[in-house]
């Protein structure tokens, strides 16, 4: 080995010292030499770690592969059952626990009685709502009552009606701040507004004698929004409607007095 080496370093010195084509030819050289060695070195580091990630993949297969076997999937189940907070039972839960000092119990079980009573509410708001509206027929599958249960400040009832095709109406009645506090910031602004392209996309108008405001948008359609009293509001969005005049009569179809009165509304 080190006799290799002292003659791979005399050559290399005298081809140092000699003649410019004699140097173009020792650089070549080294460079050819360089790479061959780094190839050696890198192609054995890499065919050594490849090989170990292969054993590692396939080992990791192998117990995926067996946990999959050993974890049936889901083939039956109804789903949850919507049960309704029993109103009275949990008025009479919550007596007895507050008599009893127990506050925290009290105080579940009359939330768990408001819950329910807005639950109501909304199924009775629901029922009341037409069955088609504009041509357009009522989806019962998509229905929704939801609340939190927390001084009527989440009730939230949805219903959509729609032709089968691409034209639908949804229906939200809901007490929500936000919704309400953007309604009345655009109530109050007394104006309407417009695109840099001149294209009016919301104004202020009326729906049954009650202020609301309308939105267009050429990506969603039609939105009208009209408040309730205090904190309650019913938008409407249409999808798919021809004008502002469509909208409008699908929205006077709906009795926004009755609803009003349900939900309590000054």
């Amino acid at each position: 080995m080190r006799t290799k080496i002292f003659i791979a370093t005399a050559l290399i010195v005298a081809l140092a010292t000699s003649t410019a084509p004699a140097q173009a030819l020792l650089n070549k050289l080294k460079k050819q030499a360089e790479e061959a060695a780094l190839k050696k070195l890198g192609g054995n580091n890499n065919t050594n770690t490849n090989t170990g990630n292969t054993n590692t993949n396939t080992n990791t297969t192998n117990t995926n592969e067996a946990n999959t076997s050993s974890n049936p999937s889901n083939k039956s189940g109804g789903g949850l059952i919507s049960t309704p907070p029993d109103v009275n039972q949990n008025l009479s839960d919550g007596e007895t626990a507050y008599k009893a000092g127990k506050y925290g119990e009290a105080r579940y079980a009359v939330q768990q009685a408001m819950l329910g009573v807005e639950l109501e509410i909304g199924n009775k708001i629901l029922k009341s709502l037409p069955q088609t509206v504009s041509g357009l027929k009522s989806q019962p599958a998509d229905d929704q009552v939801t609340s939190t249960g927390y001084g009527w400040a989440g009730l939230t009832i949805h219903r959509e009606y729609n032709d089968g095709n691409d034209k639908e109406l949804r229906l939200t009645v809901a007490n929500n701040a936000a919704w309400m506090s953007s309604v009345n910031m655009y109530l109050s602004s007394g104006g309407y507004a417009q695109t840099t392209g001149g294209q009016q996309n919301w104004k202020q108008t009326k729906v049954k004698g009650y202020r609301a405001i309308i939105e267009y948008n050429e990506g969603s359609g039609y939105k009208l929004s009209v408040p309730l009293g205090q904190s309650s509001l019913v938008v409407f969005e249409g999808v798919n409607f021809a004008s502002e005049p469509d909208i409008m009569a699908a929205a006077n179809t709906i009795d926004l007095d009755g609803i009003k009165k349900m939900l309590g509304e000054q």
